[in-house]
């Protein structure tokens, strides 16, 4: 059943809806939808944002998006839109009982009678839900006769979001704490959201872009159905003299010229821990070293790729002009491409 939390009646148009509140028009795609949702929660996410309302605005960001994701939701929603009230006899309406006891609509002082002179919208603590637990005809979520609502103990939604990790966790597997907006099914029927902190072992080995599945930990069931499940999505946090491919891992090291032109043993803190590395006499800046089996520790271990940068020093003191000095004079033969 869709929540009525955000609206207001005014000429039986939305005030403010769900296709408001995720920034789309009503005749959005899927693709539209989703990338607009991921933004949003970039955005607005509490633990990145500074915004003080953070909590309530992806709260209103994670119910919307569950709605209009799911197809038969959104028909029912954009019904519900077109005419909140279009409750009827026979298939159509919701499929509650009459005073009278045959099938019908229900009136706007029967919705009084049961619930007080609150409003029908905004925040009188009125809902859809409560109008279908007085009405019968199978409840919010029950599916009547001639109704066209989903039927009771159906498992709630799946749910995705993205989860930044460290390098170092990746190569030796670590445990994460996060904090969610976790959608919890009420007594009533409706869906509240709660702050969770789920704590998070991080596979050893695993790659830029997998997922990680938390069973039951996704959007709340309907009528005792089972929680949806939660897939995190890895983003690997790296330095910036760092760069990720699948399983392999690149990283750029400063060497000294005579480093790279004479050869030399050097010591190099890697991801795979502090490596003693041989640069090979002649080295060129651009050259990589591979050390195989050094990269990511997946199922198939990655190769650690050490490109080399030679980094002059600066010419600071008067033996270091001279040490120059007498270089370009050792060269004074050697020709150079430029």
């Amino acid at each position: 059943m869709i929540s009525n939390k955000y609206y207001k009646k005014e000429n039986n148009m939305a005030e403010k809806n769900y296709y408001d509140i995720l920034g789309v028009k009503k005749d959005a795609t899927d693709a539209e939808i989703k990338k607009k949702y991921r933004k949003l929660v970039r955005q607005y996410h509490p633990d990145v944002s500074d915004d003080p309302d953070a909590d309530n605005k992806i709260a209103e960001i994670n119910n919307a998006y569950e709605t209009i994701r799911d197809k038969d939701k959104r028909a029912e929603y954009d019904a519900m839109l077109n005419n909140p009230f279009a409750g009827q006899g026979g298939a159509g309406g919701f499929g509650g009982q009459s005073a009278s006891g045959g099938q019908g609509g229900f009136r706007w002082e029967d919705i009084k009678d049961q619930f007080g002179e609150g409003q029908a919208y905004g925040d009188g603590g009125f809902r859809f839900d409560d109008i279908f637990s007085a009405f019968g005809g199978g409840g919010a979520r029950g599916q009547s006769q001639q109704g066209g609502f989903r039927s009771q103990n159906s498992q709630g939604q799946d749910q995705h979001a993205e989860i930044t990790v460290d390098l170092s966790s990746v190569y030796s597997g670590d445990d994460y704490s996060i904090k969610l907006n976790v959608p919890v099914r009420q007594p009533n029927g409706s869906v509240d959201y709660e702050n969770k902190t789920l704590k998070i072992k991080i596979p050893k080995g695993i790659t830029d872009g997998k997922q990680i599945r938390l069973a039951g930990q996704g959007a709340a069931g309907i009528g005792g159905g089972k929680n949806g499940d939660l897939f995190l999505k890895v983003k690997i946090r790296h330095a910036d003299n760092i760069r990720i491919e699948d399983a392999d891992v690149y990283q750029t090291v400063n060497v000294a010229p005579w480093e790279a032109a004479l050869g030399e043993k050097i010591n190099v803190s890697t991801p795979a821990g502090t490596l003693g590395v041989t640069i090979p006499k002649n080295s060129k800046s651009g050259s990589n070293l591979r050390l195989r089996g050094k990269g990511i520790p997946a199922k198939q271990a990655g190769d650690l790729y050490l490109t080399l940068n030679i980094v002059n020093p600066d010419v600071s003191s008067e033996s270091a002009t001279k040490a120059y000095e007498q270089l370009k004079e050792a060269f004074a033969e050697t020709n150079i491409s430029r």
